[in-house]
């Protein structure tokens, strides 16, 4: 399987992904530059963490007019996986590719630390090997990784089942103390209608392997290169 992995100018999570499909789960990688109007063969594209264009603007703001972003639609929309990651999660959803909006935390603060979060659907190639319900550790590094977006939608997003991950306390429940950015419905990941585009603001590129000390973030990789594979 061959994940491509996008980069923009300020991106600083490229090499995190790179590593974990190519290094630890010993699949085909590479990287797509953000002026690029192909994406060179990938199964998957990833949109990494990062700053993409100084997040001036608004995060993500000035990443959708890349000439990339145009490809990764088409892709997506052909059935594709894409996932956002944490700045690729904002770009998803400024490019439209994702209902909602990242905005600014609720502490007004920038997060960096582990939380804990709870699976909520099996309905992506993301999520299909991970059982619902299942907490897993992450780490988070973001300064606007509140999820809104207007009742419609969040009742839209609840009942077709495209809320991907919650934060939750260590024992699945959903509190206030364990969602720091103050995400409406405590969201940590959502999808598209059809289930192939995942945005999520947690890091599973940077707990994958047991030298981190955590490999909850693997599962999710995993996942899609089950699905893609058809296992």
């Amino acid at each position: 399987m061959k994940f491509g992995i996008v980069v923009f100018p300020g991106s600083n999570c490229e090499h995190d992904c790179y590593h974990v499909v190519k290094h630890v789960l010993r699949q085909e990688a590479c990287f797509l530059w953000h002026k690029d109007r192909t994406l060179a063969g990938s199964d998957c594209v990833i949109l990494p963490g990062g700053f993409a264009h100084g997040d001036y603007l608004r995060c993500g703001a000035m990443a959708k007019f890349s000439p990339i972003m145009e490809t990764v639609a088409r892709f997506a929309k052909e059935g594709g996986p894409v996932l956002g990651i944490c700045n690729g999660f904002q770009i998803l959803t400024e490019s439209g590719l994702l209902p909602g909006a990242l905005v600014r935390n609720r502490s007004l603060h920038y997060l960096c630390l582990d939380l804990t979060l709870r699976v909520e659907t099996t309905n992506s190639p993301f999520t299909a090997q991970i059982p619902p319900g299942k907490v897993l550790k992450m780490p988070v590094g973001h300064g606007e990784g509140c999820y809104f977006a207007d009742a419609k939608t969040l009742k839209r997003l609840e009942v077709e089942g495209r809320i991907a991950f919650r934060y939750c306390d260590s024992k699945g429940n959903l509190t206030e103390e364990s969602n720091p950015n103050g995400s409406l419905l405590s969201i940590a990941g959502v999808l598209n209608e059809r289930g192939n585009v995942m945005g999520f603001m947690p890091h599973p590129d940077r707990c994958a392997e047991s030298i981190l000390g955590n490999e909850d973030g693997r599962l999710i990789f995993e996942s899609v290169i089950a699905a893609t594979q058809g296992h």
